[in-house]
């Protein structure tokens, strides 16, 4: 399934830099109108391929507990700080005894973003909200779901673990209260 979305990316990051090639020997740069604005956008072709792998040995609670419903942050025992996501070692002190602490209950919205431009790969996505939520001591960031005329700085969010897909990630939002 991520392949079959890969390669239909694959195809269509293919087309559009076949579109631009042809603007750019049209006018001489690679400047083209953004599809929503109309507004004048550079485009570097230059390809980017990111893929990377981070070690989650000290934090694997958190993905054990995410596939059980529950979102964790950790605190550091020596100073107090609460880390979301969850770190290994705390930044601070420099100590490696952080103790496990669930996020519940309901948070404020900070802020927030809807990202239209976005990144190729979650160009399959409608656009989406992006914000940050308060609970008690500390910040999550996530996708926010709900109507969008309703989010609001203030707006009161609980966290909800689902599934996303075509990925089929184990994730989690914040939801409108």
């Amino acid at each position: 399934m991520i392949s079959d979305v890969r390669d239909a990316k694959q195809k269509e990051i293919a087309e559009v830099l076949k579109q631009l090639d042809m603007l750019t020997k049209m006018t001489g740069l690679p400047i083209y109108p953004e599809p929503k604005t109309g507004n004048p956008l550079w485009s570097d072709v230059r390809e980017l391929d990111l893929r990377y792998q981070i070690p989650v040995k000290k934090i694997s609670k958190f993905f054990d507990e995410l596939k059980k419903g529950k979102v964790l942050a950790t605190r550091c025992s020596k100073c107090g700080t609460v880390y979301f996501p969850p770190q290994d070692d705390c930044p601070k002190c420099k100590t490696s005894n952080l103790e496990w602490k669930e996020i519940q209950g309901e948070g404020e919205i900070l802020t927030f973003t809807v990202i239209s431009v976005k990144p190729p790969s979650f160009a399959h996505y409608p656009d989406y909200v992006v914000g940050i939520a308060r609970f008690g001591d500390v910040n999550v960031t996530a996708w926010v779901d709900g109507p969008r005329e309703k989010i609001k700085v203030g707006s009161r969010v609980k966290l909800d673990v689902s599934k996303r897909e075509p990925e089929g990630y184990i994730t989690y939002r914040l939801i409108l209260v």
